[in-house]
């Protein structure tokens, strides 16, 4: 077969535009986001959990059809993110197992996500997951976080992710959150969420001081909330100026603008939330890019009509299958290295 050498150079010469494109052109700086993606099944019977709700031949009947395009219109969304660079780091909630995992990551091209993860006691068995591209971290250490809630059900464990970035040597303490639910009402169900968050503030309190920690996901409690503001002391801030809190919230301005990344009853939730610790916001090595979280809401992921208009567009409504992408938008931030 005769190869086109204008052909090559051609190709060689978009593939150097993408590269230059996706690193910014400026300091170098890395995304991240945190997407409840909303009941990543796949279609095997798990005898030792509950996930009898999406298995073929149900209610929902759940098929590998269904399957399949559920991850490839969360591998769409993803692509979308940072530009159209894709992220760094995505961290994940409910998902079953690694192996939908490993099916999510063979669909990226342009990435080469490592999947951090560890099955949790949760009875439906969904799980928090961590997706990092290699070319940009290392892994240095997974532990799993226990919570015992008060009232004695299960629930997901908070994975605590030890990252490396390859070029500054900087670690990075990453910590997935998929906080229990709000079923029984808001008020009952707060003393599994004050718990969680006094486990997770207990030990961020044992860190070695002067760590740089993310902490994200999925808090089913808004950021002036007590276990968020109270409890863990994630603090709305100014972002131009030195940080005076030990946690900060970065989803707090857009809570307050009544703006937020799940629709319930027609109102936004901010239930999903990125908090970082002071040190991105003291002018030294590693930073967060003011200004740059966003509620990430691709044009094709919007509901147009009904209900839930300008909401995301689920997998499901009730048992009706409208194969949308997931009930939560994802959340982003930027962070660069002075």
């Amino acid at each position: 077969m005769k190869v086109n050498k204008i052909s090559i150079t051609f190709l060689m010469f978009m593939l150097m535009i993408s590269s230059s494109y996706c690193q910014q052109n400026g300091k170098e700086s890395f995304y991240v986001v945190t997407w409840n993606v909303e009941n990543l099944f796949d279609t095997v019977d798990d005898p030792l959990i509950n996930d009898q709700e999406f298995l073929p031949g149900t209610a929902k009947d759940w098929n590998e059809s269904r399957f399949e395009t559920k991850l490839e219109n969360i591998t769409k969304v993803i692509n979308y993110m940072n530009e159209g660079c894709g992220p760094d780091i995505i961290a994940l909630q409910e998902v079953e197992n690694i192996n939908v995992l490993k099916s999510l990551s063979y669909n990226f091209k342009d990435r080469d996500y490592i999947i951090a993860h560890r099955d949790s006691p949760d009875e439906r068995g969904i799980d928090v997951c961590l997706l990092y591209d290699r070319n940009v971290f290392d892994i240095v250490e997974i532990i799993p976080i226990k919570i015992s809630l008060p009232s004695k059900s299960p629930t997901r464990d908070i994975l605590h992710v030890k990252l490396m970035h390859k070029n500054s040597k900087t670690e990075l303490n990453v910590f997935v959150n998929h906080w229990s639910s709000r079923r029984g009402g808001v008020k009952t169900s707060e003393p599994n969420r004050i718990e969680t968050a006094k486990t997770l503030k207990e030990y961020l309190n044992n860190l070695e001081g002067g760590a740089y920690s993310i902490i994200l996901g999925d808090f089913n409690d808004e950021p002036s909330n007590t276990s968020i503001e109270n409890i863990l002391g994630a603090k709305d801030f100014p972002c131009s100026i030195p940080a005076q809190e030990a946690l900060l919230n970065l989803s707090y301005k857009k809570y307050k603008n009544d703006e937020g990344s799940y629709l319930f009853q027609s109102s936004w939730d901010m239930i999903d939330q990125i908090i970082v610790s002071q040190n991105f916001l003291d002018g030294a090595n590693l930073e967060y890019e003011c200004d740059s979280f966003s509620i990430i809401k691709p044009f094709f992921m919007i509901e147009k009509e009904g209900s839930r208009k300008n909401g995301p567009k689920p997998t499901y409504r009730g048992n009706e299958y409208v194969g949308g992408y997931s009930d939560h938008f994802p959340i982003g931030a930027k962070f660069y290295f002075n």
